[in-house]
Protein backbone atom coordinates (compact mmCIF):
# COMPACT_ATOMS: atom_id res chain seq x y z
CA UNK A 1 0.00 0.00 0.00
CA UNK A 2 1.53 3.78 -0.39
CA UNK A 3 1.37 6.52 1.50
CA UNK A 4 -1.79 8.07 -0.53
CA UNK A 5 -3.66 4.92 0.52
CA UNK A 6 -2.64 4.31 3.70
CA UNK A 7 -3.28 7.87 4.80
CA UNK A 8 -6.69 7.71 2.80
CA UNK A 9 -7.95 5.31 5.18
CA UNK A 10 -7.08 7.28 7.79
CA UNK A 11 -8.81 10.17 6.99
CA UNK A 12 -12.00 8.01 6.54
CA UNK A 13 -11.52 6.89 10.24
CA UNK A 14 -10.64 10.26 11.47
CA UNK A 15 -12.37 12.58 8.87
CA UNK A 16 -15.92 11.72 10.08
CA UNK A 17 -14.81 13.01 13.23
CA UNK A 18 -14.81 16.30 11.72
CA UNK A 19 -16.37 15.89 9.23
CA UNK A 20 -16.94 -8.73 -14.47
CA UNK A 21 -14.23 -9.95 -12.06
CA UNK A 22 -15.27 -12.63 -9.54
CA UNK A 23 -13.88 -12.46 -5.85
CA UNK A 24 -14.39 -15.83 -4.17
CA UNK A 25 -16.61 -15.14 -1.04
CA UNK A 26 -14.76 -16.00 2.35
CA UNK A 27 -17.68 -17.31 4.95
CA UNK A 28 -16.96 -17.23 8.55
CA UNK A 29 -18.73 -17.80 11.71
CA UNK A 30 -20.15 -15.22 13.96
CA UNK A 31 -18.15 -14.47 16.87
CA UNK A 32 -21.22 -13.06 18.61
CA UNK A 33 -21.65 -16.27 20.64
CA UNK A 34 -23.48 -19.59 19.28
CA UNK A 35 -25.11 -19.72 15.48
CA UNK A 36 -24.55 -21.35 12.80
CA UNK A 37 -21.76 -21.73 11.15
CA UNK A 38 -21.64 -19.17 7.51
CA UNK A 39 -23.07 -16.23 9.34
CA UNK A 40 -21.01 -13.84 7.38
CA UNK A 41 -20.31 -13.71 3.51
CA UNK A 42 -16.86 -11.58 2.41
CA UNK A 43 -15.59 -10.55 -0.81
CA UNK A 44 -12.10 -9.38 -0.66
CA UNK A 45 -11.43 -6.49 -3.29
CA UNK A 46 -9.86 -8.24 -6.62
CA UNK A 47 -7.64 -5.42 -7.10
CA UNK A 48 -4.74 -4.67 -4.74
CA UNK A 49 -5.42 -1.57 -2.43
CA UNK A 50 -8.58 -1.31 -3.31
CA UNK A 51 -10.39 0.44 -0.44
CA UNK A 52 -14.23 0.33 -0.37
CA UNK A 53 -16.38 2.95 1.34
CA UNK A 54 -19.75 3.50 0.90
CA UNK A 55 -21.98 0.52 0.17
CA UNK A 56 -25.72 0.51 -0.71
CA UNK A 57 -28.13 -2.16 -1.50
CA UNK A 58 -30.75 -1.82 -4.71
CA UNK A 59 -34.19 -2.54 -5.06
CA UNK A 60 -32.95 -5.72 -7.27
CA UNK A 61 -30.92 -6.94 -5.17
CA UNK A 62 -27.46 -5.35 -6.68
CA UNK A 63 -25.52 -4.34 -4.27
CA UNK A 64 -23.02 -1.57 -4.84
CA UNK A 65 -19.75 0.20 -3.54
CA UNK A 66 -17.65 3.43 -3.90
CA UNK A 67 -14.05 2.62 -4.14
CA UNK A 68 -11.35 5.27 -2.24
CA UNK A 69 -8.51 5.86 -4.76
CA UNK A 70 -9.84 3.72 -7.46
CA UNK A 71 -10.86 4.38 -11.24
CA UNK A 72 -13.73 2.41 -10.44
CA UNK A 73 -17.03 1.70 -8.96
CA UNK A 74 -18.15 -1.70 -7.53
CA UNK A 75 -21.08 -3.76 -7.82
CA UNK A 76 -22.12 -7.29 -6.30
CA UNK A 77 -24.49 -8.87 -8.28
CA UNK A 78 -25.10 -13.02 -8.87
CA UNK A 79 -22.46 -13.66 -5.98
CA UNK A 80 -19.65 -11.96 -8.22
CA UNK A 81 -18.12 -8.59 -7.81
CA UNK A 82 -17.40 -6.19 -10.68
CA UNK A 83 -16.03 -3.14 -11.38
CA UNK A 84 -17.20 -0.90 -13.17
CA UNK A 85 -14.41 1.79 -14.91
CA UNK A 86 -15.06 5.96 -14.36
CA UNK A 87 -12.64 8.10 -15.67
CA UNK A 88 -10.51 9.27 -12.83
CA UNK A 89 -9.67 7.90 -9.11
CA UNK A 90 -11.71 8.89 -6.64
CA UNK A 91 -10.55 10.14 -2.93
CA UNK A 92 -12.87 10.13 0.08
CA UNK A 93 -16.20 8.99 -2.48
CA UNK A 94 -18.05 8.66 0.61
CA UNK A 95 -21.66 9.38 -0.82
CA UNK A 96 -23.83 6.45 -2.78
CA UNK A 97 -27.32 5.80 -3.12
CA UNK A 98 -29.47 3.52 -5.44
CA UNK A 99 -32.73 5.67 -7.20
CA UNK A 100 -35.91 3.14 -7.86
CA UNK A 101 -34.18 1.94 -11.52
CA UNK A 102 -31.64 0.71 -9.56
CA UNK A 103 -28.77 2.90 -10.89
CA UNK A 104 -26.51 4.17 -8.64
CA UNK A 105 -25.74 7.58 -7.44
CA UNK A 106 -22.40 8.76 -6.24
CA UNK A 107 -20.19 11.70 -5.15
CA UNK A 108 -16.84 12.25 -6.76
CA UNK A 109 -15.25 15.00 -4.82
CA UNK A 110 -12.21 14.30 -7.58
CA UNK A 111 -14.07 15.71 -10.89
CA UNK A 112 -16.13 18.13 -8.40
CA UNK A 113 -19.39 16.19 -9.56
CA UNK A 114 -22.30 13.74 -8.67
CA UNK A 115 -22.63 10.92 -11.39
CA UNK A 116 -25.20 8.01 -12.02
CA UNK A 117 -23.84 4.69 -12.97
CA UNK A 118 -26.18 1.74 -14.18
CA UNK A 119 -25.12 -1.71 -14.25
CA UNK A 120 -24.13 -1.47 -17.96
CA UNK A 121 -21.41 0.54 -16.46
CA UNK A 122 -22.89 3.99 -18.30
CA UNK A 123 -22.53 6.66 -16.25
CA UNK A 124 -23.67 10.26 -16.56
CA UNK A 125 -22.40 12.79 -14.70
CA UNK A 126 -23.26 16.46 -13.75
CA UNK A 127 -20.60 19.44 -12.52
CA UNK A 128 -20.80 21.08 -9.43
CA UNK A 129 -19.54 24.22 -10.90
CA UNK A 130 -16.99 25.16 -8.60
CA UNK A 131 -12.73 24.79 -8.71
CA UNK A 132 -13.08 22.34 -5.62
CA UNK A 133 -16.07 20.32 -3.59
CA UNK A 134 -15.64 18.33 -0.26
CA UNK A 135 -18.72 16.22 -0.33
CA UNK A 136 -19.69 14.01 2.45
CA UNK A 137 -22.97 11.55 2.00
CA UNK A 138 -25.64 11.20 -0.74
CA UNK A 139 -29.31 10.21 -0.18
CA UNK A 140 -32.14 10.19 -2.89
CA UNK A 141 -36.22 11.28 -2.34
CA UNK A 142 -39.06 9.56 -2.66
CA UNK A 143 -39.75 12.19 -5.79
CA UNK A 144 -36.00 11.12 -6.96
CA UNK A 145 -33.89 14.38 -6.35
CA UNK A 146 -30.53 13.89 -5.61
CA UNK A 147 -29.12 15.61 -2.06
CA UNK A 148 -25.81 16.07 -1.15
CA UNK A 149 -23.75 17.36 2.02
CA UNK A 150 -21.99 19.62 0.31
CA UNK A 151 -18.91 21.27 3.13
CA UNK A 152 -18.17 24.05 0.38
CA UNK A 153 -21.05 25.33 -0.36
CA UNK A 154 -21.80 24.99 3.69
CA UNK A 155 -24.72 23.31 3.44
CA UNK A 156 -26.94 20.73 1.66
CA UNK A 157 -27.44 20.33 -1.77
CA UNK A 158 -30.60 19.29 -4.39
CA UNK A 159 -29.78 17.91 -7.52
CA UNK A 160 -33.34 17.61 -9.70
CA UNK A 161 -33.41 17.30 -13.44
CA UNK A 162 -29.96 18.58 -14.10
CA UNK A 163 -30.25 21.89 -12.10
CA UNK A 164 -28.65 22.70 -8.39
CA UNK A 165 -30.31 23.87 -5.70
CA UNK A 166 -28.37 24.79 -2.59
CA UNK A 167 -30.30 24.85 0.79
CA UNK A 168 -27.68 26.86 3.60
CA UNK A 169 -28.18 26.33 7.39
CA UNK A 170 -28.52 29.70 9.13
CA UNK A 171 -25.56 28.12 11.89
CA UNK A 172 -22.67 29.86 11.75
CA UNK A 173 -20.60 26.63 12.68
CA UNK A 174 -20.02 24.03 9.61
CA UNK A 175 -19.41 20.08 9.56
CA UNK A 176 -22.73 19.47 6.69
CA UNK A 177 -21.88 15.44 6.41
CA UNK A 178 -24.82 13.35 6.96
CA UNK A 179 -28.00 12.95 5.46
CA UNK A 180 -31.26 10.99 4.80
CA UNK A 181 -34.57 11.68 3.20
CA UNK A 182 -37.77 10.59 5.14
CA UNK A 183 -41.09 8.67 3.79
CA UNK A 184 -42.45 12.27 3.35
CA UNK A 185 -39.40 13.97 1.53
CA UNK A 186 -38.55 16.19 4.58
CA UNK A 187 -34.59 16.28 4.48
CA UNK A 188 -32.65 15.39 7.28
CA UNK A 189 -28.75 16.47 7.60
CA UNK A 190 -26.32 16.91 10.23
CA UNK A 191 -23.96 19.71 10.94
CA UNK A 192 -21.10 18.48 13.06
CA UNK A 193 -19.16 21.93 14.10
CA UNK A 194 -22.68 22.95 15.01
CA UNK A 195 -23.34 19.67 16.63
CA UNK A 196 -26.66 20.07 15.29
CA UNK A 197 -29.78 18.01 13.13
CA UNK A 198 -30.94 20.06 10.70
CA UNK A 199 -34.56 19.77 8.95
CA UNK A 200 -34.92 20.98 5.07
CA UNK A 201 -38.74 21.27 4.40
CA UNK A 202 -37.79 24.07 1.87
CA UNK A 203 -35.55 26.72 1.23
CA UNK A 204 -37.22 28.71 3.28
CA UNK A 205 -37.77 26.43 5.65
CA UNK A 206 -34.92 25.27 7.55
CA UNK A 207 -34.80 24.30 11.32
CA UNK A 208 -31.71 23.30 13.19
CA UNK A 209 -32.07 21.27 16.22
CA UNK A 210 -29.17 21.37 19.23
CA UNK A 211 -28.29 17.46 20.16
CA UNK A 212 -28.13 17.38 23.78
CA UNK A 213 -24.43 16.01 24.37
CA UNK A 214 -22.55 18.88 23.52
CA UNK A 215 -19.68 17.89 20.90
CA UNK A 216 -21.43 15.00 20.09
CA UNK A 217 -20.09 15.31 16.63
CA UNK A 218 -23.27 13.80 14.76
CA UNK A 219 -22.26 11.93 11.67
CA UNK A 220 -24.79 9.54 9.50
CA UNK A 221 -28.08 9.89 10.01
CA UNK A 222 -31.26 7.91 8.53
CA UNK A 223 -34.89 8.30 8.87
CA UNK A 224 -37.52 5.05 9.16
CA UNK A 225 -41.08 4.45 8.06
CA UNK A 226 -42.49 5.31 10.99
CA UNK A 227 -40.81 8.73 10.80
CA UNK A 228 -38.42 8.77 13.24
CA UNK A 229 -34.64 10.46 12.68
CA UNK A 230 -31.65 8.34 14.19
CA UNK A 231 -28.23 10.29 14.60
CA UNK A 232 -25.04 8.70 15.12
CA UNK A 233 -22.84 10.54 17.35
CA UNK A 234 -19.44 10.13 16.92
CA UNK A 235 -17.71 11.31 19.79
CA UNK A 236 -21.12 11.35 22.28
CA UNK A 237 -20.05 7.23 21.63
CA UNK A 238 -24.43 7.43 21.21
CA UNK A 239 -27.55 7.11 18.73
CA UNK A 240 -29.60 9.86 18.97
CA UNK A 241 -33.42 9.02 17.91
CA UNK A 242 -35.40 12.17 17.39
CA UNK A 243 -39.69 11.46 17.39
CA UNK A 244 -41.68 14.17 17.79
CA UNK A 245 -39.19 17.21 18.93
CA UNK A 246 -37.56 15.49 21.16
CA UNK A 247 -34.14 13.40 21.38
CA UNK A 248 -33.95 10.26 22.79
CA UNK A 249 -30.31 9.24 23.34
CA UNK A 250 -28.89 5.51 23.84
CA UNK A 251 -25.37 5.40 25.16
CA UNK A 252 -23.31 2.40 23.08
CA UNK A 253 -22.00 0.31 25.83
CA UNK A 254 -18.27 -0.18 26.12
CA UNK A 255 -15.28 1.76 25.16
CA UNK A 256 -15.64 4.19 22.53
CA UNK A 257 -16.40 2.66 19.09
CA UNK A 258 -16.15 4.89 16.22
CA UNK A 259 -19.79 5.05 15.12
CA UNK A 260 -19.84 5.21 11.24
CA UNK A 261 -22.85 3.91 8.80
CA UNK A 262 -26.42 4.02 10.15
CA UNK A 263 -28.92 2.19 8.16
CA UNK A 264 -32.83 1.21 9.11
CA UNK A 265 -34.74 -2.24 8.55
CA UNK A 266 -37.86 -2.99 7.48
CA UNK A 267 -38.71 -4.24 11.18
CA UNK A 268 -37.11 -0.93 12.57
CA UNK A 269 -34.27 -2.32 13.94
CA UNK A 270 -30.89 0.15 13.19
CA UNK A 271 -27.67 -1.17 12.22
CA UNK A 272 -24.26 1.00 12.15
CA UNK A 273 -20.57 0.45 11.45
CA UNK A 274 -18.09 0.19 14.65
CA UNK A 275 -14.85 0.96 13.51
CA UNK A 276 -12.88 1.07 16.45
CA UNK A 277 -14.53 -1.93 17.71
CA UNK A 278 -14.50 -4.26 14.18
CA UNK A 279 -17.82 -4.96 14.27
CA UNK A 280 -21.53 -3.93 13.52
CA UNK A 281 -23.94 -3.21 15.87
CA UNK A 282 -27.76 -3.63 16.00
CA UNK A 283 -30.56 -0.98 18.31
CA UNK A 284 -34.12 -2.71 18.65
CA UNK A 285 -36.39 -1.69 20.92
CA UNK A 286 -33.61 0.15 22.76
CA UNK A 287 -31.24 -2.79 23.62
CA UNK A 288 -27.81 -3.34 21.37
CA UNK A 289 -26.72 -6.54 19.97
CA UNK A 290 -23.17 -6.73 18.54
CA UNK A 291 -21.83 -9.34 16.17
CA UNK A 292 -17.90 -8.95 16.12
CA UNK A 293 -16.38 -9.36 12.22
CA UNK A 294 -14.26 -12.08 11.07
CA UNK A 295 -10.92 -10.00 10.74
CA UNK A 296 -9.56 -8.29 13.79
CA UNK A 297 -8.68 -6.25 11.80
CA UNK A 298 -12.00 -4.91 10.39
CA UNK A 299 -13.04 -1.57 10.24
CA UNK A 300 -16.83 -1.40 9.22
CA UNK A 301 -17.40 2.36 7.86
CA UNK A 302 -20.85 2.28 6.07
CA UNK A 303 -23.84 -0.81 6.16
CA UNK A 304 -26.91 -1.09 4.20
CA UNK A 305 -29.78 -3.14 4.38
CA UNK A 306 -31.21 -5.52 1.48
CA UNK A 307 -34.75 -6.34 0.81
CA UNK A 308 -33.95 -9.72 2.59
CA UNK A 309 -33.03 -8.32 5.58
CA UNK A 310 -29.02 -8.57 4.47
CA UNK A 311 -27.27 -6.37 6.63
CA UNK A 312 -24.32 -5.44 4.07
CA UNK A 313 -20.89 -3.34 5.06
CA UNK A 314 -18.18 -1.59 3.58
CA UNK A 315 -15.17 -2.57 5.58
CA UNK A 316 -12.19 0.01 4.53
CA UNK A 317 -9.19 -3.21 5.22
CA UNK A 318 -10.36 -4.35 1.83
CA UNK A 319 -13.66 -6.16 1.89
CA UNK A 320 -17.60 -5.80 1.45
CA UNK A 321 -19.36 -7.99 3.62
CA UNK A 322 -23.09 -8.69 4.56
CA UNK A 323 -24.62 -10.37 7.60
CA UNK A 324 -26.86 -13.43 6.88
CA UNK A 325 -30.45 -12.04 7.67
CA UNK A 326 -30.89 -15.07 9.54
CA UNK A 327 -28.54 -14.25 11.75
CA UNK A 328 -28.97 -10.43 11.68
CA UNK A 329 -32.63 -11.41 13.18
CA UNK A 330 -32.05 -13.22 15.95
Amino acid sequence: MNSSQSTLRNVLIISIAVVAIVAAAVFWKSSNGPGPAGDFVEYPMTVANDIPTTVAAAPDGTIWFTIGFADAVGMIRDGKLQRLPKSKKSVEPVGLAVDAQGAAWFTDPTEVQISRILPSGEIKSFPLGTPISRLGRLAIAPDGAVWFAESTAYGFTRLKDGELTHHVPKSSQGGPYGIAVDPKGVVWGTLQGANQLVKIVSSQDITEFEIPTRGSSPSDVAADAAGNVWVLEFRGNKIAKFSDGKFTEFAVPGEWSGLSGVAVDADGSVWFGMVRGHAIGRLRDGQFKFFELPRKDARPYTVAVDRSGNVWYADISGFVGMLKASAAKK
